[in-house]
């Protein structure tokens, strides 16, 4: 039979079929919901044979903040194939119409994944751009060094939804200043704080917030449940804070919980402070998972549409096999105030693969880094040094919602 890929222009409920046989997931009813509402059919692209469905991708329409500001970011999502059609190229074919599709479009110059399994996604040019920390902190290991302030900051529990609005907009604020993180409009606040397929519902109480304030403004709040399985424990959904003193004050109110005894929190940021703070440094035993895989759809409108810490003179040959459209050589010329990117003919300072500048876009990790590693060719002294500096950012990206 031939395979035939296009948009998907049918109902949820088939699509929800194929998904569940792809994902063999025990997810409830109301995490199936919570998909569905942020769903975009319209961006839906199926493999079908004699009708059925045997293939999915999806792209949500994000908003990103990169170094220097924000852009659009197609965020992959709903990647399944089922497994009597796997091994025959099925996948391939469905990220490359994807991405064609985005690149035609015009409004998105990067693609974006997290990935069930990371060994897939780098063969269509995505690199792994952030990680974060999975923690556990027994509650015998609590204690924080001291912080100047901490204790002019109340903490108040409050009702998850009827706060929404108010944390929605300091989450947004505070987007602003780390890459990776996704602007949040009215259907992600929603989903936030809705049991989705990202989230592990299992023995848990339904979701809490607790909000930092100083004197009547709203300065942080978290998200968080309680679960009573083998060990009772607090398992943290996010934490923002728009100074170290309400940071502090959230962490200190999680790490000291009645009855319970640990923290949990499976996504926290690689440069948190929480890692500094905690008197035990051994306490929270943090395990490095991956987060953002980030893929360049259109190399010079990527290059040109962020900023950069020192300005920067070089042409970048990149290799891409994907989607030739982005393969050759680039002089990227900016620095803090704006960049500019064109094709060029003239020999290369740097030859990258397209994954490995997809890794480094957000500032994490150092090109230098990936140089050392040989998966940076230096071609003119000096310009692997500079250029990775040019690339670093002040604060390690990190993804806080799962799609």
């Amino acid at each position: 039979m031939t395979i035939e890929i296009g948009q998907f222009a049918g109902e949820w409920d088939e699509l929800l079929e194929l998904l569940d046989m792809a994902f063999s997931a025990p997810w409830t009813d109301e995490q199936y919901e919570s998909e569905r509402r942020i769903w975009e059919r319209e961006r839906s692209i199926v493999a079908r044979e004699d009708g059925q469905l045997v293939g999915h991708t999806g792209t949500f329409s994000h908003l990103m903040t990169v170094p220097g500001g924000q852009l659009p970011v197609a965020g992959v999502t709903m990647v399944g194939v089922r497994a009597t059609h796997r091994r025959r190229g099925i996948l391939r074919d469905l990220m490359r119409r994807q991405l064609t599709d985005i690149h035609e479009a015009g409004r998105e110059p990067l693609a974006a994944l997290t990935a069930s399994e990371p060994v897939i996604y780098p063969r269509f040019g995505y690199g792994l751009a952030s990680d974060h920390q999975e923690i556990v902190v027994p509650k015998a290991s609590r204690t924080l060094r001291p912080v100047a302030g901490i204790d002019d900051v109340r903490i108040r529990y409050v009702d998850v939804h009827e706060s929404l609005a108010r944390c929605a907009e300091l989450r947004n604020t505070l987007a602003l200043e780390r890459p990776g993180v996704c602007h949040h409009d009215d259907r992600w606040q929603e989903y936030a704080i809705s049991a989705t397929v990202t989230s592990n519902i299992a023995n848990a109480s339904k979701l809490r917030c607790v909000v930092a304030e100083r004197d009547g403004e709203l300065t942080g709040f978290a998200h968080y449940r309680t679960k009573r399985a083998e060990k009772g424990y607090v398992d943290v959904q996010r934490v923002h804070a728009v100074d170290i003193a309400s940071h502090a004050a959230l962490w200190r109110y999680l790490l000291e919980p009645d009855l319970l005894s640990q923290t949990r929190c499976e996504m926290v940021p690689s440069d948190d402070p929480l890692l500094d703070l905690l008197l035990d440094p051994r306490a929270p035993a943090p395990i490095t998972r991956d987060g953002l895989w980030i893929r360049p759809v259109d190399v010079r409108r990527a290059l040109a549409e962020r900023t950069y810490a020192r300005d920067l003179d070089v042409v970048l040959e990149v290799v891409d096999d994907f989607l030739p459209w982005n393969a050759g050589r680039w002089h990227l010329a900016g620095g803090p105030d704006g960049a500019s990117c064109a094709a060029v003919s003239r020999d290369a300072d740097l030859t990258l693969d397209v994954r490995d500048l997809g890794a480094v876009y957000l500032g994490r990790p150092s090109l230098a880094r990936l140089g050392r590693a040989g998966l940076v060719t230096e071609h003119t002294p000096g310009a692997l040094a500079a250029t990775a500096e040019a690339f670093s950012t002040t604060r390690l990206p990190f993804l806080d919602t799962g799609f």
